[in-house]
C-alpha cells in the first residue's frame, strides 16, 4: 500500500514536470525567427528593432580593402555611431573587419558571412571594381535579405550597380583631381611624375590616378605608376627603383595612405628632398608628423571617420525601415548618381608660406594649413584620416 501511493506520487510529479517543460520550450524561438527577415526589414511605416540571433545581437560589418592607420579613423567613426544612433536599442552591432589585402580574401569573408545567421549588413571596399565574383557574392548576400552597399571603393558602377544598394566615401575623380591642382602650383612649368599604389585593380585608385592626370593637365606626363600589393617592403623598393629608372621623374604622388610615409623615408634616405616634390592621399599620423618637418609638400585628406559613421548609419536605415533617413541621406537614391554619398576631401599643406594657395579648387575642398587640420584632428580625438 505504502509503495502505490509513492508510486502515484512520482507519477504526479512526473506529470507536473512534462508540463513545465511543454510550457517553457512553446516560450522560446529558434534563432532567426519572429520580427524583420534580415536586411528586409517589415512593412511597417516606423523602424522595426532586428530580431536577436541566438546568444547575441545581429551584427553590422564594414570589410577593408587591407590593413593601413587609414582604417583607425574608420573604425573610430562605426563606434562613435555604434554609441550615438543607440544600436543597441534595435538588436544591433557594428564592427570593423580587415581583409588581407586580396580578392581572394574579399570573396571568402563574404561567403562565410553568407552562411551566418547573424549578419544584418555589409559595407564593402571593393578591392577589383572590374571583378564579376565580388560582384556575385555582394548580389547573393542581398538575395538573402542582407542590407549591402560599398564604401572608400567602389565596384564598376556601369556593370555591377546592382550589387549594392549605394556608395558611401570620397569622390575619388575629384579627389585625384584635387591633387594634380596642387601639383599645378608647385611646379609650374610642369615635368614626369610616379605615382604609387596598393592595387592598381581597385577603383579607387584607377579614379585617383586618371583625375590626378587629368588635374595635372598638359605639361606633365606620367613616368610610371606602380603598385604594391600592400607590401610595405615592396613600397619602399618601388620609391628607390622608380628614382634610379626615371632620373628626371621629380614629382612623385603616393595614392594610398601607406605610400607617403614610403616615397618620404626614400627620398630622405638618398638626399634627393631638394629635387623632388612629395604628395599624398591621406594623413597617416607619421604622414602628418612628415609633413611638419617638412617632408610633404601636399595631402588630399579623405574623411574615413564619416566613412566608418555614415555607412553605419545608412546600413541601420536600410535594415529597420529608416525611411526618413534613407531619404535624409540619399534624396535622389534610384536616379543616376543619385545612390552617392561624398564625405568631403580637404587639401593639406604645411603652413602659410607654401606655393599652393586656396585657388581652383571645388567648392566642396576645404583648404587648410596643417595647424588648422590638427585642430580638426583633436577635436574628433583622432590621431589621423
Amino acid at each position: 500500500m505504502v509503495r502505490s501511493c509513492r508510486s502515484a506520487r512520482m507519477l504526479g510529479l512526473c506529470s507536473l514536470w512534462t508540463l513545465l517543460t511543454i510550457v517553457g520550450c512553446a516560450d522560446q524561438k529558434p534563432a532567426g525567427t519572429g520580427g524583420a527577415p534580415a536586411g528586409g526589414g517589415t512593412t511597417s511605416a516606423t523602424p522595426t528593432p532586428a530580431p536577436k540571433a541566438a546568444g547575441g545581437v545581429r551584427r553590422i560589418i564594414l570589410m577593408t580593402n587591407g590593413n593601413s592607420p587609414f582604417w583607425d579613423a574608420g573604425r573610430a567613426g562605426l563606434e562613435d555611431a555604434q554609441v550615438e544612433l543607440k544600436l543597441d536599442d534595435v538588436g544591433l552591432k557594428a564592427s570593423l573587419e580587415v581583409n588581407d589585402g586580396t580578392i581572394g580574401g574579399q570573396i571568402s569573408k563574404l561567403r562565410q558571412y553568407n552562411s551566418q545567421t547573424d549578419i544584418a549588413g555589409i559595407a564593402v571596399t571593393a578591392i577589383d571594381s572590374q571583378n564579376v565574383n565580388l560582384a556575385e557574392e555582394m548580389r547573393a548576400l542581398k538575395k538573402k535579405g542582407i542590407a549591402v552597399i560599398a564604401f572608400d571603393s567602389d565596384l564598376d558602377r556601369e556593370k555591377f550597380r546592382d550589387a549594392r544598394t549605394a556608395f558611401i566615401g570620397t569622390d575619388n575623380t575629384l579627389a585625384g583631381k584635387e591633387l594634380g591642382r596642387c601639383v599645378q602650383q608647385l611646379v609650374p612649368a610642369g615635368g614626369e611624375y610616379v605615382t604609387f599604389v596598393g592595387l592598381s585593380s581597385a577603383g579607387n585608385a584607377k579614379e585617383r590616378i586618371a583625375g590626378f592626370a587629368a588635374g595635372a593637365g598638359d605639361k606633365f606626363k606620367s613616368a610610371d605608376a606602380m603598385s604594391d600589393d600592400f607590401d610595405r617592403t615592396k613600397a619602399k623598393e618601388n620609391v628607390r627603383n622608380a628614382i634610379s629608372n626615371h632620373p628626371t621623374a621629380k614629382i612623385l604622388a603616393g595614392i594610398y595612405s601607406y605610400n607617403a610615409p614610403a616615397i618620404v623615408d626614400v627620398v630622405k634616405e638618398l638626399g634627393k628632398r631638394d629635387e623632388i616634390k612629395v604628395l599624398c592621399f591621406d594623413a597617416e599620423p607619421i604622414a602628418i608628423q612628415q609633413m611638419g618637418q617638412g617632408q610633404i609638400d601636399a595631402m588630399i585628406v579623405q574623411n574615413p571617420y564619416q566613412m566608418g559613421y555614415q555607412s553605419v548609419k545608412f546600413l541601420k536605415a536600410l535594415i529597420t525601415d529608416d525611411h526618413a533617413t534613407e531619404k535624409e541621406m540619399f534624396p535622389k537614391l534610384g536616379e543616376p548618381e543619385g545612390d552617392i554619398f561624398d564625405t568631403g576631401l580637404k587639401v593639406v599643406v604645411p603652413n602659410a608660406e607654401s606655393p599652393i594657395k586656396n585657388d581652383g579648387f571645388g567648392p566642396k575642398t576645404e583648404f587648410l594649413t596643417l595647424d588648422v587640420f590638427q585642430t580638426w584632428l583633436k577635436k574628433y580625438k583622432l590621431a589621423g584620416s
